[in-house]
């Protein structure tokens, strides 16, 4: 915790929340996301690329017909957000490599913060190194899966711009940082975290009006007063807005489009932030650095700033997972796998599937009540951002 004191003490006073997950989630040295594998069984979540191979698979199929769409341009990058152990790609370009005009049209861009990360996603993708005949040129990484080039990056601005793009946002959104607005005797006040000497960390109200007031006000003009009328309190996200923005742009003036999936709302946030370490959810101000963080995604906030961003692109959705996957042929999928596996391959199957695309507890769960699969097929929602030029893209057809 001794870190995030220094925060506070260096500020000379409260942080907003927003600060405080940034902190926590991407300190160069403490934060949660960069130095550990926080994925799978032995981390602290589970994301839907490690619950089957399917995810990848359908993500990849989306992809490929997006880019038919585009005219199967020679050249595209594919650029994904917060790939994780880079398992979404992996199994997208194995779904996806029998098809050598798509496959050799791909440049991968992996934009990632974490070191560890990274080196997770290169060993996943089956990485090597070339070295370049030419000193003053880097040297290219190559995907051994399809033999295409892939590349790093810390921000989406610094993928080289001027090719067709598609982007991918699976589970992204939800980690960027969130303000927490409360409705006081006084209006909208912030949610600030405070400190005092040798005590936890507590929740304070802003005295005065803050910077992220702004967006507070921009996100209540695009819902209705009834909307806001029924709320106590509220969450906005400045860097899913500016993001969005960025998103649109490129899309707008390179040509393709963007897919967006995580856990969330179609319209406004009111007080989701959570932890989770180890698969439990835990009190967000505990040992920070120790826990994940992530609110519920504002989808109604990011269709008002990829329109407001450009004219042209379109927004479709959100649907949730389980029309995306379905729409998609996913239940084909699990049944041509189902015909040439063993029993425990079988079970393995059936409970991804169900994760991915079931709704509450699986009903043919025979297993122990705590590890009961729970469906994630209406939790989670699925939005496209697209080029106009495109066409609808499959799945919201």
């Amino acid at each position: 915790m001794t870190k995030n004191k220094l925060v506070f003490q260096f500020r000379g006073g409260p942080i907003s929340v927003a600060e405080y997950m940034e902190e926590v989630l991407t300190n160069p040295k403490a934060g949660f996301y960069i130095n550990r594998d926080v994925f799978g069984t032995e981390g602290d979540f589970i994301t839907s690329p490690e619950v089957s191979q399917m995810f990848g698979e359908m993500i990849g199929v989306w992809v490929m017909c997006l880019w038919e769409q585009m005219g199967q341009p020679s050249k595209v990058n594919l650029v994904e957000l917060g790939p994780g152990r880079g398992t979404l790609m992996a199994d997208l370009l194995r779904g996806t490599s029998k098809f050598k005009n798509f496959i050799e049209s791909l440049q991968i861009h992996m934009v990632e913060c974490s070191p560890a990360l990274q080196k997770l996603q290169h060993k996943n993708l089956k990485c090597v190194d070339e070295d370049s005949h030419n000193g003053n040129v880097d040297k290219r990484t190559i995907s051994m899966l399809t033999g295409t080039p892939v590349s790093w990056h810390a921000a989406l601005e610094q993928v080289p711009s001027g090719l067709p793009t598609i982007i991918i946002a699976h589970e992204f959104y939800d980690a960027l940082p969130v303000h927490q607005f409360q409705r006081a005797s006084r209006g909208w006040c912030e949610k600030m975290i405070d400190v005092a000497e040798d005590s936890p960390f507590r929740f304070v109200l802003s005295p005065q009006s803050t910077p992220a007031k702004l967006y507070l006000m921009e996100r209540c003009k695009w819902a209705g007063a009834e909307e806001i009328a029924k709320l106590d309190q509220i969450e906005v996200c400045p860097k899913a807005i500016e993001l969005t923005h960025t998103i649109a742009k490129r899309i707008s003036s390179d040509g393709g489009g963007a897919l967006v999936i995580d856990y969330g709302l179609d319209g406004i946030v009111s007080d989701s932030l959570q932890a989770i370490r180890k698969h439990k959810f835990v009190n967000i101000l505990d040992n920070p650095g120790s826990a994940d963080l992530s609110a519920y995604v504002d989808f109604a906030s990011i269709r008002h700033s990829a329109e407001e961003a450009s004219d042209d692109v379109i927004v479709h959705g959100p649907i949730t997972q389980s029309q995306f996957l379905g729409s998609l042929g996913i239940n084909f999928r699990v049944e041509a796998l189902l015909k040439n596996c063993t029993d425990e391959q079988a079970e393995s199957l059936r409970t991804g599937y169900w994760r991915l695309v079931g709704e509450g507890e699986a009903p043919f769960w025979e297993g122990p009540d705590d590890q009961v699969p729970i469906g994630m097929g209406t939790r989670y929602l699925v939005m496209a951002i697209v080029n106009k030029k495109q066409g609808i893209p499959i799945s919201f057809q």
